[in-house]
């Protein structure tokens, strides 16, 4: 009983890599090559950003971050929708929300972001969130993770971006740097455990 299990699993499991495996190798080249890049100019639930408000007579700094429902909270005037549009649509945004509600008749907004993430989960040494950077690719931000564990599954790394999924062959990003996929913020990396 037990070597008629180990025998359908080795043929079922050759069976389906042998009968997927020219599927599986054109989809993964074709996904890294097709992957759209993010917004990355918009600004995403987690990014903390610091606010100047200048030109007033007390002018202030104010660092917070986007929550879960993509608002920050301002002073005097409570919370503004902030996930979605870019740096200079807010500090435009905040401007016309202090001056609006009459606190100021003239306020300058200055908005800076200061650090965003990728995440890094499944098979590496450690999973968590890596600090993003322009140049961040996929398999730097697994090298930041402590690089892949020995079980991991190397060429079906999985890349989560805006609601979308995509197979990256990390193996071969790693041999043709021109197949590693630049990440943007928000992105999430899942490498999954190997099958043998």
């Amino acid at each position: 009983m037990k070597h008629f299990g180990v025998a359908f699993f080795l043929r079922f499991s050759f069976g389906i890599a042998f009968g997927l495996g020219g599927v599986g190798c054109e989809t993964t080249v074709e996904t890294v090559t097709t992957i759209p890049p993010a917004s990355t100019a918009n600004l995403r639930p987690g990014d903390t950003i610091v606010i100047n408000l200048q030109s007033i007579p007390d002018p202030v700094q104010i660092e917070t971050q986007i929550d879960d429902q993509g608002e920050i909270s301002l002073r005097y005037i409570g919370r503004l929708a902030a996930a979605g549009i870019t740096v200079s649509e807010l500090a435009v945004k905040t401007k016309n929300a202090y001056i609006n509600e009459k606190f100021y008749n003239s306020i300058d907004v200055s908005i800076s972001v200061t650090e965003r993430y990728v995440y890094v989960g499944g098979e590496v040494s450690r999973p968590g969130r890596v600090v993003w950077s322009p140049d961040l690719s996929l398999t730097k931000a697994i090298q930041s993770a402590g690089g892949f564990s020995i079980y991991a599954k190397k060429t079906g790394v999985i890349l989560n971006r805006e609601q979308n999924s995509y197979m990256v062959d990390a193996k071969g990003a790693e041999r043709n740097p021109a197949n590693d996929p630049r990440l943007y913020p928000g992105d999430s990396i899942n490498v999954p455990r190997s099958a043998y």
